[in-house]
């Protein structure tokens, strides 16, 4: 490479904003430490140091620093847009002082290059130091401060219930309207975002993404003016944007050193990168790894066979949890209430477990204002006293042959074979009962009251999902086949086809929603501690489990059926690989969610769970979708095993980034040396997929 330094110097600047971007930094940074000619790696983040142990593990040096702020989540599905644009204006006001600092770490390390997983400031500080930059993200902060201007309105859904609940509503926390930002306010600071990303030489993008402003001219900001929030989904020339090959897009121009330094050697690129994720241990797909791990949780040797048993991860990421009264599985339908309205979503940010050694602990530590505990709802101690989730011998439904003919599909419905029964029981009203498990967020009752529609026996429907990728889509593709995602959003008309009959006996069998499909299942809840729900002596029910804390995350969602948690690449990308069906409670504020419903869509099968089903406790049928809709990929992945595709994917881009490096080193000696001004990069590199 023309130097006389053995190693590369690589510092890798990671977002501290959830564990999503520590997870894969980490995972990169191994597959660089593994190559043969490996760098020396600085990872810089205000994420705790137990996330990347992997990659500490391998050599990865750690330095904590807060390089970029947060965006304040009073609930897990929530944004508070007002504190989140303070948050940015006092980093702001830090960010000079901050790029003076970092650039003259660089200086003093004598940095090769800077990798950014979504950290404007490290793009800053490498143009500031006169080092390449850079950028592997699915997503930018520019886009995500900028869509806090978007219209939408997030409201929480008010509790509801009828004259027969059994329990009443739980008094909740009240929380703050939600008021979007002024344009006019909000875009001077995003344009400082805007900026930093600027710097970068290079963009890896990473699948689930949305557009990068900084790089490609269209689509430009404000980011609202990319969603149609009518259907909660990218407008259609967005969708074509992102299907398109990177190498048509039209680039900002890229902006030089200072002029103490050499010129930029190479042109500004966007390239697609692989899927990032951690690998998961082959001998989990073996019987004998399956039960191994399943013991450790304290799941008993006769719930380990998957053909008999189908397990539900739960894991949201350090709130609350919502611990129904109800049943899990009964299959009577009864009346119910349900809000109108559109579902609202939670934050992006996957509570994975380094490895599994580490031992989690919340990102409170890190992010003190990213979660705000004095908006959860208080756990009641009764809460497993009074669910009744295993009654002795409960009626279990064999599953539809794959020639059943189900009911028609409304106009806007997605395909046969992934409509909901809808012989199933919905949404039935009753008082919630309060746990804190794994970042599943509390009721919350809206600061001002609104218009609800009560109902006898509501009926389910589809929402258009975001589109579908095109058959010319560039991202890798997966092991497995894609299906469309499944919205579920309680309406508040009242079902035509329901029958006296079907309210008489079923009203008076069942108690409450219910959280499992039937007798078959098991919950594994993640994120608590192992008392979790024995209040007063009380025992969990029998089918449900509490991992422990430093549980290694993939191999638990390879061992996984279905999982139920919040959007984030973290989770999507574990579920993607180990063929996962993901059940999921959207975050309208966060404008990745759009990125990674098209991936699912494409890759994966993504169920949408609506936030007023959620938190009432009716997952039953959502988690019943996503298993049918996945059972047959599951089943093919459980035989094929681990394969290592995506070690071989990241050894591949990370021998390619290392070639990048080179590339750009050679043509900055030989512009010193005064016989090349410039060079052009000859797409050496490759498509990296």
């Amino acid at each position: 490479m023309g130097t006389s330094r053995t190693r590369l110097v690589l510092v890798y600047y990671c977002s501290g904003h959830g564990y999503g971007h520590a997870t894969r930094v980490s995972a990169f940074a191994s597959h660089l430490l593994r190559l043969e000619s490996p760098p020396t790696i600085h990872i810089v983040s205000s994420a705790p140091k137990h996330v990347f142990s992997d990659s500490v593990a391998l050599g990865a040096l750690y330095r904590n620093a807060n390089i970029d702020p947060v965006i304040v989540q009073p609930l897990a599905y929530r944004v508070d847009r007002q504190k989140s644009v303070q948050v940015l204006e006092k980093f702001l006001e830090e960010k000079d002082r901050k790029v003076s600092e970092e650039s003259q770490w660089l200086r003093s390390i004598r940095a090769d290059c800077v990798l950014s997983d979504a950290a404007f400031l490290g793009c800053l500080a490498a143009n500031e130091a006169g080092v390449p930059s850079i950028l592997i993200t699915n997503f930018s902060f520019d886009s995500v401060y900028s869509y806090l201007s978007t219209p939408f309105i997030d409201e929480p859904p008010v509790p509801q219930h009828s004259p027969d609940a059994l329990h009443p509503p739980a008094k909740s926390e009240e929380t703050e309207p939600d008021v979007p930002v002024p344009l006019e306010e909000l875009a001077p600071l995003v344009a400082q975002i805007h900026a930093g990303y600027r710097c970068a030489d290079l963009l890896l993008r990473l699948p689930g993404t949305i557009p990068l402003p900084s790089f490609a001219l269209q689509p430009a900001l404000p980011s609202q003016e990319w969603v149609d929030i009518g259907t909660r989904s990218f407008k259609p020339y967005v969708v074509d944007h992102l299907v398109q090959p990177p190498s048509s897009y039209e680039l900002h121009p890229q902006i030089p050193f200072p002029p103490r330094y050499p010129p930029k050697p190479l042109a500004r690129e966007v390239r697609s990168a692989p899927l990032l994720v951690r690998s998961t241990d082959p001998e989990v797909y073996t019987q004998e790894g399956r039960s191994r791990l399943l013991s450790s949780i304290g799941v008993p040797a006769h719930l380990h066979d998957p053909e008999q048993t189908k397990v539900l991860i739960v894991s949201f990421g350090g709130q609350v949890f919502h611990k129904p009264q109800s049943r899990s599985h009964s299959r009577t339908p009864s009346k119910a209430t349900t809000p109108t309205g559109a579902s609202s979503g939670a934050q992006p940010s996957p509570p994975d477990s380094a490895n599994p050694a580490s031992h989690l602990k919340p990102l409170a530590d890190t992010q003190d204002l990213a979660v705000d505990p004095a908006q959860h709802a208080q756990a009641l101690k009764d809460a497993l006293k009074k669910a009744s989730l295993n009654r002795p011998n409960p009626p279990v439904e064999p599953c539809p042959s794959e020639t059943q003919t189900l009911p028609p599909n409304p106009a806007s419905a997605l395909p046969a074979h992934l409509t909901l029964d809808m012989n199933y029981p919905h949404v039935r009203p009753r008082g919630h009962s309060q746990i804190r498990v794994a970042g599943a967020p509390p009721v919350a009752v809206a600061a001002s009251p609104r218009v609800t529609t009560q109902v006898q026996v509501p009926s389910l429907v589809t929402i258009p999902p975001t589109p579908r990728l095109d058959d010319d889509y560039t991202a890798p593709v997966p092991a497995w086949g894609g299906g469309p995602i499944l919205p579920i959003v309680g309406t508040g008309s009242e079902s035509e086809s329901a029958t006296e009959a079907e309210m008489g006996a079923g009203a008076e069998e069942a108690e409450g929603p219910r959280i499992l499909p039937d007798a078959s299942w098991i919950a594994v809840v993640c994120g608590v501690p192992k008392d979790w729900g024995r209040e007063d002596g009380e025992e969990l029910p029998e089918n449900f489990f509490v991992a422990p804390r430093d549980v290694y995350m993939p191999d638990l969602t390879a061992v996984a059926d279905v999982l139920l948690g919040k959007l984030g690449y973290g989770t999507v990308s574990e579920c993607v690989d180990a063929c996962t069906p993901f059940v999921y409670v959207p975050r309208p504020l966060f404008i990745e969610e759009h990125g990674l419903r098209l991936f699912l869509s494409h890759a994966g099968v993504g169920v949408e769970l609506a936030r007023a089903q959620y938190e009432q406790g009716e997952w039953a049928d959502a988690v019943d979708a996503a298993w049918r809709a996945g059972r047959e990929a599951k089943a093919a992945k459980r035989r094929e095993g681990e394969t290592g595709l995506r070690r071989k994917e990241g050894a591949r881009m990370a021998r390619e980034v290392v070639e990048w490096v080179g590339r750009w080193k050679a043509g900055v000696e030989t512009a010193a040396g005064g016989e090349m001004g410039r060079v052009r990069s000859a797409d050496g590199m490759g498509a990296l997929c």
